[in-house]
């Protein structure tokens, strides 16, 4: 009797379960690789200012290993004992690859692994990260650290063509041959789906015909640059004579910067804004609403984006990191450069004022976006990408 053939155990490692597109990466590459493997999730939880989004991978029968002393913030203490459960980890599953994600898990996850002789190790850089987060002192001393451990992993994964480039030619961290695009991955159809209830999830909200709703989502924090969006949206309310509802969806450090800037905006019969917290089911939220709206500086790939266009709804963005790689520039999304409010208040109002203009830039969304960014398409790669490797490392494992 032929002996069954041995699967290949992929130990993922992630920063920490909040909301964004690492979470969702992470959770549809333990759930939808083939039979052939076998993977554990590990991970630290959120923030304080971030929303616990272990929702996700337990909405698909995974219950990740949570590691309570890996943050994102350094700590030797906590360093030191997450990479001892980490190695922990490895020599109770012996994993024949390491798959880290983000910073903090990327570190020490590869150390853990290089330490335990894992014979594929490999990272996914999901952020621009080098630039409007940190210090130039900081950056240096991150792509120093970033520089050692590429050189030791077997493949870096950049989640853009652009973010390949920086890594490559501007940051220096890998050579172009160790360097994989492979893009991120999500479920979309519950966003189309869900547009056949707009009516229904439009008297939710309290939304009336008359009214157009304009939304931003994602962290209450300074990179994203609500600061701007509201002063974009004061001078578009004072240039329309269309009933706007302002919807800010998300949470996080910069809420009571907000809400002060919030109550210094003239109070008019047209506009109402709403901040609501983070919100769990997008999907129905987006099928209510007309535009979103990103502001900023920096963007990895954003995931606000993505599912924007899978619900068909036109955007304004700043023209910032990987944005571009994931919409279609003047088809689907209006761009305009960081920390202009007043351009940004212009291309919003274009599309405040033409309903036609919003329901032409809509109709190629849905179909962009479930052809480059569903998960089957981030399974599949995925795993040619681990076969190659394993190949390469271990020429008798048996596939």
């Amino acid at each position: 009797m032929e002996k069954e053939k041995e699967k290949i155990r992929v130990l993922r490692i992630i920063n920490r379960f909040n909301i964004g597109g690492p979470t969702y990466n992470a959770t549809f590459l333990t759930k939808f690789l083939s039979d052939d493997f076998e993977t554990i999730l590990i991970g630290g939880l959120p923030e304080a200012d971030e929303s616990d989004s272990l929702h996700i991978p337990q909405e698909y029968g995974i219950n990740p290993i949570l590691i309570p002393e890996l943050k994102r913030t350094p700590n030797p203490i906590d360093d030191r004992k997450a990479y001892k459960r980490i190695k922990q980890i490895i020599k109770e599953f012996k994993p024949h690859i390491v798959h880290t994600h983000a910073s903090k898990a990327g570190a020490l996850g590869r150390k853990a692994a290089f330490s335990m002789k894992v014979p594929v190790v490999l990272h996914t850089f999901h952020g621009h990260v080098f630039h409007s987060y940190f210090g130039p002192v900081k950056t240096a001393i991150f792509k120093t650290i970033e520089r050692r451990l590429a050189r030791r992993s077997d493949g870096i994964i950049a989640i853009s063509s652009l973010q390949k480039h920086e890594l490559v030619n501007i940051h220096k961290i890998a050579e172009a041959d160790k360097v994989n695009v492979i893009s991120l991955g999500f479920n979309l159809s519950k966003f189309n789906e869900a547009l056949a209830k707009r009516n229904e999830l439009r008297s939710n909200l309290n939304l009336k015909d008359d009214e157009i709703a304009v939304a931003i989502v994602g962290r209450l924090a300074p990179i994203k640059n609500h600061k701007m969006f509201l002063d974009a949206i004061e001078i578009v309310a004072k240039k329309t004579s269309k009933k706007i509802v302002v919807f800010i969806v998300g949470d996080g450090a910069e809420r009571l910067n907000i809400e002060q800037q919030i109550k210094g905006i003239p109070k008019t019969d047209s506009l109402r804004i709403v901040m609501t917290s983070w919100i769990t089911n997008i999907a129905n939220f987006n099928a209510a609403v007309d535009i979103i709206c990103l502001t900023s500086n920096n963007e990895g790939t954003p995931v606000s984006l993505i599912e924007a266009q899978a619900a068909n709804l036109p955007i304004v963005s700043t023209d910032v990191g990987g944005v571009r790689d994931v919409v279609l520039p003047d088809n689907t999304a209006l761009l305009v450069p960081k920390n202009d409010a007043e351009f940004f208040a212009e291309k919003l109002l274009v599309l405040i004022e033409d309903e036609k203009m919003r329901q032409k830039m809509s109709q190629n969304g849905w179909n962009f976006v479930k052809a480059n960014f569903d998960y089957t398409t981030l399974a599949q790669n995925m795993e040619l990408y681990y076969k190659k490797l394993l190949k390469i490392k271990c020429n008798d494992f048996k596939m």
